[in-house]
């Protein structure tokens, strides 16, 4: 069955970097889109990143363009979000998800999650 383990969270001050992984298994993921989502307390999950992992082609939503990057390690089935000049608006639960690539729109498998809190 496929798994997503996301790792990497903490606190971090303002203006400090952290760099999420998530390990999926499972499955062959040559053919399948990965994302980042994240869930502030009291908001809706919202999108962050995405890859998709034959092309190494990614989209971000606006906020976090130029201060995260998205990539992947097809050696370890693993994908990254290196995230830097974190905002307090940063904080929120980080989840890693997948789909395969044909198929636009939600995403199938999610990981649990990793709390990531930026101190003012």
């Amino acid at each position: 069955q496929v798994q997503l383990v996301e790792s990497g969270g903490g606190l971090v001050q303002t203006g400090g970097s952290l760099r999420l992984s998530c390990a999926a298994s499972g499955r062959a993921f040559d053919t399948y889109t990965m994302a980042w989502f994240r869930q502030a307390p009291g908001n809706v999950r919202e999108f962050v990143a995405s890859i998709i992992w034959r092309t190494g082609f990614t989209y971000y939503t606006n906020s976090v363009k130029g201060r995260f990057t998205i990539s992947s390690d097809n050696t370890k089935n693993t994908v990254y979000l290196q995230m830097n000049s974190l905002k307090p608006e940063d904080t929120a639960v980080y989840y890693c998800a997948a789909r395969p690539t044909v198929v636009v729109g939600s995403y199938n498998y999610w990981g649990q999650g990793t709390q990531v809190t930026v101190s003012s």
